[in-house]
This record gives C-alpha cells, sequence and structure tokens, in this order.
C-alpha cells in the first residue's frame, strides 16, 4: 500500500506553499459583477461528450471533465483564478483529461456520454449539481468515476485529479483514497470551535420512533481544520445564519473520534464510523435532516455567508417538498425576487 500513499503525502504537504501563495477559502461569495472566464485549455466542444470523450482517449487521456458552472458564481472564480492557476494542476490536468463547460442555466442541447440529448439545464439536474463548480468526472467507458460539488481548495482538489488519473476509483471510494494521505500527517486532536446553539451529548438523534420538533444539523468537523475555523469565524458570526441555526437542532462531531451516537434512522455506531458510512471526505461537512430523520442535503465543500444561508432557507421553508433539487429550488427563488 505505501505506493499508494506516497503520492498523496507529497500532495499534502505541498498544499501549504499553495496556500502560502494565496488562501484558497478566503473570499466573498456574493454573485459576481463580471463573468467568470474559462481557461483557454478548456476544450472547445460541440457539445457531444460522445464524441469529446472518444477524442481524449484517442489522444492518449484517461477521460473527460465535465464542468458545470454559473457565469457570476464566485466559487467557480475561485477554481479558474486559485486552483487552475497553479501549475502543477494545470500540467496534471492537461495531461490526463480533457475539460468540456457547461452552464447549468443554458438552454442549448448536449449529447451525455451515455448518448441522451437534453438541455445543458436538465443535464445539470440529471447529475444533481446542486452547488457550483460542479465537475464530473468520465473514464475511458463513459462511467462515472467521481464527482465534486463545490469548491475544493488546490491539495484536495489535485487528489481528485490522481484518485481518477491513477485508476484509484476502481479499487476504493475517494473518501478512503483521501483518508490515508491526511492520516499521515494528521497532529494530535484539538478542541473543536464550539457554538452555543450546539446541542450537548450524548447524541441520541434517533427520529424513527418519534419525529423531531425541528429538522437537524449535523456538523461533521476535525482538529486543526482550517477550513473549519473559517466556518465558525466567518458565517457562523453572523447574526442573520446564527438566527437560522437557532431554529435547528444542531450537534458538532469529530468525524474522526470514536465519540457513540445514535442517528437519525436509529443505528448505534460512532462519529468515525458514521463519516465513513457516509463517504466522508471534507472538514467541516453540513448534513440537513428532516424532521423523520431523512437526510435533506449536505455541504461537503467550501462555503461561505450567502451559499450557507440558502441552503438554511432551503432547508427552514421546507424547499426539497417541491423541489428536490436545490438548484431549482434557487431559480425560482431569485427570480420570485426580480
Amino acid at each position: 500500500m505505501k505506493h499508494l500513499v506516497l503520492p498523496i503525502l507529497l500532495l499534502m504537504l505541498g498544499a501549504a506553499s499553495w496556500a502560502g501563495e494565496e488562501d484558497s477559502l478566503l473570499f466573498e461569495d456574493v454573485p459576481l459583477k463580471e463573468m467568470v472566464q474559462h481557461p483557454d485549455w478548456f476544450k472547445e466542444s460541440f457539445l457531444d461528450l460522445t464524441e469529446d470523450l472518444k477524442e481524449a482517449i484517442e489522444s492518449g487521456k484517461k477521460g473527460l471533465v465535465v464542468y458545470f458552472g454559473q457565469k457570476r458564481c464566485p466559487y467557480c472564480r475561485q477554481l479558474m483564478e486559485v486552483n487552475f492557476k497553479i501549475p502543477d494542476i494545470v500540467r496534471y490536468t492537461r495531461e490526463n483529461f480533457d475539460v468540456v463547460a457547461i452552464d447549468i442555466w443554458s438552454p442549448e442541447e448536449v449529447t451525455t456520454p451515455e448518448g441522451e440529448t437534453m438541455s445543458q439545464r436538465d443535464y445539470a439536474l440529471k447529475m444533481g449539481t446542486n452547488f457550483t463548480p460542479s465537475l464530473v468526472f468520465y473514464d475511458a467507458d463513459g462511467r462515472v468515476a467521481l464527482r465534486l460539488r463545490g469548491y475544493y481548495p488546490p491539495y484536495q482538489f489535485r487528489a481528485a485529479l490522481e484518485y481518477v488519473a491513477g485508476g484509484h476509483y476502481r479499487r476504493e471510494p475517494f473518501h478512503v483514497y483521501l483518508a490515508r494521505g491526511d492520516s499521515t500527517l494528521r497532529f494530535e486532536a484539538e478542541d473543536l470551535v464550539e457554538e452555543e446553539f450546539f446541542l450537548p451529548p450524548p447524541h441520541y438523534l434517533d427520529r424513527t420512533r418519534f419525529p423531531g420538533e425541528r429538522p437537524l444539523a449535523v456538523f461533521f468537523e476535525q482538529g486543526n481544520c482550517h477550513a473549519c475555523d473559517i466556518l465558525h469565524t466567518g458565517p457562523l458570526r453572523q447574526p442573520a445564519i446564527i438566527n437560522l441555526f437557532k431554529r435547528f437542532d444542531s450537534v458538532q462531531l469529530d468525524m474522526h473520534s470514536d465519540e457513540p451516537v445514535v442517528t437519525p434512522d436509529g443505528r448505534r455506531t460512532t462519529a468515525r464510523q458514521w463519516a465513513h458510512d457516509l463517504g466522508l471526505f471534507y472538514a467541516p461537512t453540513l448534513i440537513f435532516f428532516d424532521e423523520n430523520g431523512r437526510e435533506i442535503i449536505r455541504v461537503d465543500s467550501v462555503v461561505h455567508f450567502f451559499r450557507l444561508r440558502n441552503v438554511l432557507n432551503y432547508v427552514l421553508n421546507k424547499g426539497y417538498l417541491s423541489h428536490p433539487s436545490f438548484q431549482l429550488w434557487r431559480s425560482e427563488e431569485r427570480a420570485r425576487a426580480r
């Protein structure tokens, strides 16, 4: 297994130098005034992804990456202006993949790698791209090897590229692959940053016998977590966000601890095992459950004020009952606000 751990270890060690140039987690998530510009090396596509994938494989690449974005998405800009400005990431991406851009609101038709023809908007809905940027990695056989929903800092994004290009997706889930690299660098656990609206342990979250009176928010975090610190010192310091969370039952779990927990569906387990069962690889991850313990939506990528506020309103207003797609609900909310 050592030959699998080493690339991730080198990657994690390199993360500090990338972050030193610009902290990829610090940005405003207000919709942009100027449109996001894609790198000029993105593939000029006629939006027949079956042909795009065929051409990628014929040119010696490992597959196709479909990028789902929005024109004024600040998270998309981070991907373009941070991750895709790092020479190593650009080189590795171009060596192993062709990248095709999809506009999640466009009515223009696209032919998917499965051979279906639909609008770009419908394709985005089908692929569950709740948060932009979303990237779907297709392997040489046209199968989905990995999905990323939202923006991830450079070292995790680079690990995702390696996970697919190296064929690791055939052997193990991404969270297992990434955790091996993380574990080599994990320091002794530190206390998590707590909030006054967090419910204290023991965490008996079972909602199968008696429904909860309020929706449930579960914060999966870890010690020595810069992104967790930014969540607590940024969005969770804003009165508007705090007041919304006061309408939830909220609990905080260390995703690497053996703290006992009873899950919303009544299983007795530990925080570590539950995080593993859920396939979590990013901290912090926020998962929202309804009063009956069914998962509504999860935020497992970088999140700031506006995106988090929208997700909280989606859950509290039960938008998921009429719109299982957060993307579609958000679109109609924006239309009504105009």
